[in-house]
């Protein structure tokens, strides 16, 4: 008897299905070799849509927790149509903006009623803003579709730009290994832990490492906390 017939035998059919279809999924993801961002979509009205929804009981919970007691400038960095300000604008003690590569998002952001004098157009990786402008930062599922080289630039624009602290969620791999940059409806890293601290730590010299709630079948979410 094989390995692969004993573990038929051992293991439940829907544990078996469920690696099956894991790796069916895997197979049908493109890795490419160059790390090109695909931005047209962050210009696509049904793509806007979606922001509207997709941290439903996860992460905009999380961000409250995260923001809840503290005072000062607060920066969204690439906040899509603002729905996540728009969540933390209860807080009263905080003064909230946001920034963001395509102004279809920004101009959504401001049809919900958020000021249009807080909200930027303008890449992440090139803040327009002055040395220590904010107390703190935060970017929600954004800085895996950077390439590598701009995740740096990002965040030592946040560093720049932020006094305190800094909260960036986004996802690493499941399986803990180091899988590259993928594409699946979107272009992003999807690697460990580990390879992303190395990152971070080019910039900051205190990052910590929280558990997110929000997971897919290929990543679990983390956020990762920047302290100068």
């Amino acid at each position: 008897m094989n390995f692969k017939q004993l573990i038929k035998q051992i293991a439940p059919p829907i544990a078996l299905d469920i690696v099956r279809r894991i790796r069916q999924k895997r197979a049908a993801y493109r890795r490419v070799t160059s790390q090109d961002q695909h931005l047209d979509m962050y210009w696509d009205e049904d793509f806007a849509k979606v922001l509207e929804t997709w941290g439903d009981g996860n992460v905009w919970t999380e961000i409250q927790l995260l923001m809840a007691g503290r005072s000062g400038k607060v920066l969204d960095i690439a906040c899509g149509t603002g729905k996540t300000m728009e969540i933390l604008s209860k807080f009263t003690n905080i003064e909230l903006y946001g920034c963001d590569i395509s102004n279809l998002l920004i101009e959504k952001a401001v049809e919900r009623g958020l000021l249009r004098s807080c909200l930027t157009v303008c890449d992440a990786t090139q803040l327009p803003y002055h040395d220590n402008e904010f107390s703190y930062a935060y970017s929600i599922g954004s800085i895996e579709h950077f390439t590598e080289d701009g995740i740096e630039r990002f965040l030592r624009e946040c560093h720049r730009t932020v006094s305190g602290v800094s909260f960036h969620q986004h996802p690493v791999s499941r399986n803990g290994q180091n899988e590259g940059w993928i594409t699946t409806s979107q272009s992003y890293h999807n690697n460990s832990v580990e390879w992303w601290l190395n990152i971070y730590q080019r910039v900051y010299s205190n990052v910590s490492v929280l558990d997110s709630v929000w997971e897919d079948e290929l990543s679990l979410g983390k956020w990762f906390v920047c302290t100068k």
